[in-house]
């Protein structure tokens, strides 16, 4: 067991398989920077949030202090994407013909629900949050979805950054075909106007409207390009990896270790959550549990003997409410 290297890390993420207690670990472990006399921003990004009730308050998609030195909030997926569709559409509207508004905003309101525009909203927050945080705040702790969707999430900055460096390369094409197209047309114009069928590439407000296109596609390859880069410095960001000593939460958190070496993320450390109490007695059934769960801590530490790992004992009551919290979080050993 050792305790989990954050010092210096100003940016966490806090993940693994759905119930193994992410977020009650997320939030104890923000309980206790913030009491340790820093300022935290904690920020659930699981649509299935359950911050409120770890806290016994009411935690919305705005920021509010729960202790002095602690904020919290939960991203709305709904909001965000509705946010987040009326930029694309403000933004739209300045470089599109007046005539084709309304089938651009239909097409764009077709995206709602077409798969990843949830993971692209969110990804904007998240971007921002992290851009915002040095600012107003000592760290930002994300208390991520579980496995499959974080790991999509987390993989977004690089999609969308090649996405829009393949725009911007297809404006450049299209700019270069029609300059070939008014040396064709200047040759063709003395024997008559064969080619008057295409349009005059060079209006200035045709020119004017795709270099602002051109601005703002490189705008956000800017911006999720920082995003990722934020992402994969091991002296700003980490990710602590939660689970519980059971077959399948392992297995999964094992892949999710995988990817995230794959693609570079640094990860600081594990959380073994709920674990049996020592040195006492627990009865036949669950003596039998003990033994078992024996067997998998050693294939948690065969698997990750390379990374810190936290043990939290499993608790008598449900862990509700600060002095909860608080005695989860006398468990986390962290070097700040």
């Amino acid at each position: 067991m050792n305790s989990l290297p954050l010092e210096g890390r100003s940016i966490l993420f806090v993940g693994g398989k759905g119930g193994v207690g992410k977020s009650t670990t997320a939030a104890a472990l923000a309980l206790h920077l913030a009491e340790s006399g820093e300022q935290i921003l904690l920020v659930s990004t699981d649509p299935a949030h359950s911050l409120g009730d770890l806290f016994d308050t009411s935690v919305g998609d705005q920021k509010r202090e729960i202790i002095p030195g602690l904020h919290a909030l939960e991203i709305d997926p709904e909001q965000e994407i509705q946010r987040y569709l009326a930029r694309v559409k403000s933004t739209m509207r300045h470089y599109v013909q007046p005539a084709m508004y309304s089938e651009i905003e239909r097409q764009i309101e077709l995206t709602r629900h077409s798969p990843g525009a949830e993971e692209a909203a969110l990804m904007d927050r998240v971007t921002s949050l992290m851009e915002e945080g040095p600012t107003s705040h000592d760290r930002i702790i994300f208390d991520t979805a579980p496995t499959g969707h974080t790991l999509r999430l987390l993989a977004l900055p690089e999609i969308m950054a090649a996405w829009t460096t393949g725009l911007l390369r297809s404006r450049e094409r299209s700019a270069s075909l029609g300059k070939a197209v008014d040396r064709l047309r200047g040759r063709e114009e003395a024997r008559g106007d064969e080619l008057a069928w295409f349009d005059d590439v060079k209006e200035p407000a045709t020119d004017e409207r795709t270099q602002k296109i051109q601005e703002v596609l490189l705008e956000r390859q800017q911006r999720f390009s920082r995003a990722r880069r934020l992402m994969l410095d091991p002296k700003m960001t980490a990710f602590i990896l939660v689970l519980i000593p059971e077959k399948l939460p392992i297995l999964e958190s094992e892949k999710m270790f995988k990817v995230l070496k794959r693609h570079k993320v640094p990860v600081a450390g594990v959380v073994v959550n709920r674990i049996l109490p020592k040195n006492q007695t627990l009865g036949e059934f669950l003596e039998s549990r003990r033994s078992q769960e024996a067997e998998y801590l050693e294939r948690v530490e065969k698997a990750f003997a390379k990374l810190p790992r936290v043990q939290i004992p499993l608790l008598s009551h449900d862990v509700e409410g600060i002095d909860a919290l608080r005695e989860v979080a006398q468990h986390l050993e962290i070097d700040r």
